[in-house]
């Protein structure tokens, strides 16, 4: 989007004394300086104009009640196709027409809102803001044309719903997504090449495959005529690639000769393994190319808007260019307002290290990262019990019951009994012994609870970031529930609800997902998914765009052609999916009549079938059956987009997030934060907040923080701590873009603006880069 980013910071805020007082020009270019660090800290890129009302709209723009209510009408948008014919819930056109209105001018209002703040220059040259006016336009004319034909009752198409994914796609809200789709749109020429290939291959397959067996008079295990049709012969080779017909399209020609077998073994290994795998490398190499450009500029930007921040504020010290402590303070404040004041005053003391009064442009360039990292301020707590009764919490057969449960061997022990409470789960819980043993294992369980409650104060076990201390206990009570509950169905012998009896089994397997508490590596793996969880949500939203339009197009070509019946009717109509087309057909045959395009569920459940691809080729014959053969093209499409392409897209976005996860899960990484926390002797490493080494009952509280010295430090705290809340990243990129920015040199100022945003995956660059060469 060339000159989507270049009024932020070109036209700066500078009135002149005259036009406003001191104190009002101060409080503006704090203002601004606060605008550029907060888009800074969360990577946005959006263009604003400086003008004192600019900059507050420009507030208001980015509230999260407004970011709120954007995405509300996005879902209720895409949500009316749930409710349009054809509908899961139907619904007068004129209600689903209302609401649809109604988005549009949320839509519209949002974006009228977007180019109050932003040059009118740049709003008009992005290429977002023009996509969302055309599809506004476009749907609003679709809307009039369907509603006309419906009033004299004239059926057509509302083409126009395949257009609102649109909506979620260019909104600045949705910058992640849009640079998913950058990265597919960047690797699509390379992919190209490989397709063509492949496709040239799989028609040469197919020659061959019609001049072996065409002429040979072989049939099908339906009876048609086999290889006799160059166009069926592609499609049934491209099927052979995805492994969905293996073996049943090679067993006519192999029953005639096996020496045949010769001709599928050669296909499959050539298109099936090399050319997926060459799609596979393709896809990752190009995407990883690509997404370090991303990151580069995301990093690049971030250092210019924080460049543009200190240039507002700096005064000049001696030498050199500050800014003064009272204005930093400020301008945290207004950045992060619910920063407590702990948290303020200790990164403080990491940007102003000698206590000056200032901070220098190095230090003050890292704000925004010491914003991102969440500190936890944290209270030091006595037991309860030591209040209570101090004497015995303190005696010695207390102590050293606090030390077993403390040992590693405690964990250990309990690492066996869920081994061995896994054997008897699969064994017949109808023999009296197995069922005295559950009592037994849950009793087991139960005092594991109450020992840990002794040992560690309750609040802190069950702090609100204690994760896997609140997993196991809900595991545990739902082992409580589903035992009580078995053994009251069993001793009521005429109950037999299935769906009850299902829900106690389940609750009773759950139990072996403390293994997952158990086993530290256990914890480390399912740590890393749940840190990258929050970006495979992004890839969520690609499948959902592509989903979304899929559905849609599906429904308008298919819905009606295939119904589904009771599976006890056995009327020839409800034998045949309600469509004597289907007659003796493998879709027939194989009872899918409910895999149909007549709501948007069915339709996604389908489209969800066909990306697993097992089978993909029945429901692209039975629709082909029941409309034309041309139908094939749809369901051909969708295996190329979403398999092919998004599917290997994903598998290395995957493997890029796993890998830089679970790398840094294994690593020390220390802070600037956590190196002063350390000076300071304040500071419980996160380690010791785990389970089995709390070496401290702590509780999550915000208090004062005064002091001069590190002893004077210590008293005034009166049990005050600090620790890092963790050390992996909120996101995959914005580790990477750290990463990024440990090889930029904190003395050098960058590229220019633009030419940051011409950045391509073709420019190198050095480990410690050079910027001009670099750009």
């Amino acid at each position: 989007m060339p000159g989507a980013g270049r009024a932020a910071g070109v036209r700066r805020l500078r009135p002149q004394p005259s036009e406003e007082p001191p104190a009002q020009e101060e409080d503006q270019n704090l203002l601004l300086a606060a605008a550029y660090v907060s888009d800074a800290q969360y990577n946005r890129n959006v263009p604003f104009e400086t003008s004192p009302r600019a900059i507050r709209l420009y507030y208001f723009y980015n509230h999260w009640t407004m970011q709120v209510a954007i995405y509300f009408f996005i879902c209720v948008d895409l949500s009316l196709a749930l409710f349009e014919e054809p509908a899961l819930f139907p619904l007068p056109f004129l209600a689903t027409s209302l609401a649809e209105v109604l988005c549009l001018t949320a839509f519209f209002g949002r974006l009228v809102h977007f180019a109050k703040v932003t040059p009118q220059m740049v709003f008009w040259k992005d290429t977002k803001n023009i996509c969302i006016m055309v599809t506004i336009v476009l749907t609003l004319i679709d809307l009039i044309i369907y509603g006309s034909l419906e009033a004299v009752n004239v059926h057509s198409v509302r083409w126009s719903r395949a257009l609102r994914p649109v909506f979620l796609i260019n909104f600045p809200e949705s910058r992640q997504i849009r640079r998913t789709f950058r990265s597919i749109r960047n690797t699509l020429p390379d992919i190209l090449y490989v397709f063509l290939l492949f496709m040239f291959s799989v028609l040469m397959f197919s020659l061959m495959a019609l001049k072996l067996f065409g002429d040979r008079g072989l049939k099908t295990v339906e009876g048609l005529p086999y290889f006799t049709n160059i166009l069926d012969i592609v499609f049934e080779l491209y099927v052979l690639v995805t492994t969905a017909n293996s073996p049943d399209v090679m067993m006519p020609a192999y029953n005639f000769n096996w020496w045949y077998c010769l001709y599928f073994i050669t296909y499959t290994i050539i298109n099936t393994y090399i050319f997926m795998s060459v799609f596979l490398a393709v896809v990752y190499n190009n995407y990883r190319k690509h997404l370090k450009n991303e990151i580069r500029k995301l990093a690049y930007l971030k250092r210019h808007k924080m460049i543009e921040a200190f240039n507002i504020l700096k005064v000049k010290v001696g030498t050199e260019f500050v800014v003064m402590e009272a204005q930093w303070r400020r301008l945290a404040k207004v950045v992060a307002p619910h920063i407590s004041s702990p948290h303020l005053e200790l990164l403080l003391r990491i940007s102003d290290e000698g206590q000056k009064g200032h901070v220098d442009k190095v230090n003050f360039l890292r704000l925004a990262d010491l914003l991102n990292i969440q500190v936890v301020t944290i209270n030091i707590r006595r037991h309860p019990l030591e209040d209570w009764m101090p004497r015995v919490y303190r005696s010695s057969a207390s102590l050293l019951v606090q030390r077993m449960v403390q040992h590693r061997i405690f964990v250990w022990v309990y690492d066996v009994i869920i081994l061995i409470n896994a054997i008897f789960i699969a064994l017949d819980e109808r023999n009296p012994f197995i069922s005295y043993a559950e009592w037994l294992f849950l009793s087991l369980y139960i005092i594991e609870i109450l020992l840990k409650l002794y040992t560690y104060e309750p609040r802190a076990y069950f702090g609100r970031r204690q994760f896997w201390n609140w997993f196991d206990t809900l595991i545990i009570i739902a082992a409580l529930v589903a035992t009580v509950a078995n053994t009251t169905i069993q001793s009521a012998r005429k109950y037999n609800s299935q769906q009850i009896l299902d829900i106690v089994l389940i609750l009773r397997i759950l139990r072996l997902l403390r293994i997952i508490v158990s086993i530290q590596r256990f914890r480390v793996i399912v740590t890393t998914l749940i840190n990258i969880g929050p970006t495979i949500l992004t890839f969520g939203g690609l499948v959902l765009v592509v989903y979304y339009v899929f559905a849609i197009i599906g429904m308008e070509a298919f819905h009606g052609k295939v119904r589904f019946s009771d599976p006890n009717f056995t009327s020839p109509d409800a034998l045949v999916c309600g469509n004597p087309a289907l007659k003796d057909s493998a879709f027939a045959r194989d009872r899918y009549c409910k895999n149909n395009f007549n709501d948007l569920a069915s339709s996604f459940i389908v489209l969800m079938e066909l990306t697993v691809v097992n089978q993909w080729h029945i429901l692209a014959g039975g629709f082909a059956l029941v409309t034309h053969q041309a139908a094939k093209l749809y369901f051909i499409g969708f295996h190329i987009v979403v398999v092919i392409l998004i599917v290997n897209i994903f598998i290395a976005f995957i493997l890029e997030a796993f890998f830089v996860a679970y790398s840094l899960e294994k690593s020390e990484v220390e802070t600037a934060i956590e190196k002063k926390i350390q000076e300071l002797g304040v500071g419980i490493q996160e380690e010791e907040m785990q389970d089995g080494k709390l070496v401290d009952n702590v509780d999550a509280k915000d208090s004062g923080f005064s002091g001069d010295d590190g002893d004077n430090k210590r008293k005034d705290l009166k049990g005050l701590y600090f620790r890092i809340a963790s050390k992996k990243y909120r996101t995959v990129d914005a580790l990477l873009q750290q990463m990024f920015e440990s090889e930029i040199a904190p003395e050098e100022e960058g590229p220019s603006l633009d030419e940051i945003l011409n950045f391509s995956p073709g420019d190198l660059y050095p480990k410690n880069p050079n910027f001009e060469n670099s750009a």
